[in-house]
């Protein structure tokens, strides 16, 4: 991200220690079946959602709220105008949609690249970006692809064949463009592993049509 006065650096990386906290989901999930994992992340992001518009539309809750999580939000997350959801509330919107729409494969790699690349890009990016690059900098987004890429490395795969590492960097290649491109309508949170989930089956079918995609379904 482009340095910005919006937050110390210090608030962003309390911010992004939070958001590493949510890596417990794609690990967690490996070991759990699916049914487990929607049974957990249904009511988690009923709770904050239900929270996170109470903080919106009741006044009482919004002080509340903001005296005490009020230094983590973002601009955009103050503005009572527009009514935007804070970023946990779409990490969890995210796993629960990514979790119950797409095979447990893609959703672990998707996932732990919003997790793992959207942190370094934010640090990164905020520390050492000097060249913009569309809404960001050439030096974060360049952190998402790398670890990204890392990522892609150590995920969990069906077969484990150079086709599916293949798959795995074209989608953080998509995730990358998604997560420069993606602004103040649409939270990357959201936008980020869906896309990237949709790359991953999509490229699974077209390259790999005979291979049992929902192989890791069991495990667990």
């Amino acid at each position: 991200e482009l340095p910005s006065v919006e937050t110390s650096y210090t608030t962003e990386l309390i911010r992004k220690g939070i958001h590493m906290c949510s890596l417990a989901i794609p690990v967690i999930y490996y070991y759990i079946p699916k049914e487990t994992a929607l049974a957990i992340l249904i009511p988690l992001t009923l709770a904050f959602g239900l929270s996170d518009l109470a903080r919106l539309f009741i006044p009482s809750v919004r002080a509340l709220y903001h005296r005490f999580f009020g230094f983590l939000l973002r601009s955009r997350e103050h503005d009572v105008r527009n009514r935007r959801l804070n970023g946990a509330t779409y990490v969890l919107l995210s796993a629960t949609l990514c979790v119950w729409l797409f095979p447990k494969v893609i959703v672990i790699t998707a996932f732990a690249i919003l997790i793992i690349s959207d942190t370094f890009a934010a640090l990164i990016g905020r520390k050492f970006g000097r060249h913009p690059f569309l809404r960001k900098t050439m030096e974060g987004t360049s952190a998402f692809f790398v670890t990204a890429v890392l990522v892609v490395a150590v995920a969990p795969k069906v077969l484990y064949l150079p086709t599916e590492y293949l798959i795995g960097i074209a989608a953080a290649v998509v995730g990358t463009f998604v997560e420069v491109v993606s602004g103040e309508v649409i939270d990357d949170n959201l936008t980020i592993p869906i896309s990237i989930s949709l790359v991953m089956w999509a490229l699974y079918a077209l390259l790999l049509p005979s291979i049992n995609i929902f192989a890791l379904e069991g495990v667990g």
